[in-house]
């Protein structure tokens, strides 16, 4: 599952660029989990799935 956001506003400036992983889902503000990785960082909503440092760089 793949998370998707309803606008582009859902996460932080910082998130966006890579610089920080995003500590709230965009769809539903749940908290969510966090791993940081030397090469990055992951980050998994119970509800909506994970999204991955990796994928933020190919959009």
């Amino acid at each position: 599952m793949e998370l998707e956001l309803q606008s582009p506003d859902a996460i932080p400036p910082a998130a966006r660029l890579g610089l920080e992983p995003p500590r709230f889902c965009g769809q539903c503000g749940r908290r969510m989990v966090v791993q940081v990785r030397p090469d990055g960082w992951s980050a998994r909503c119970s509800r909506h799935g994970s999204v991955d440092s990796t994928e933020m760089y190919h959009r």
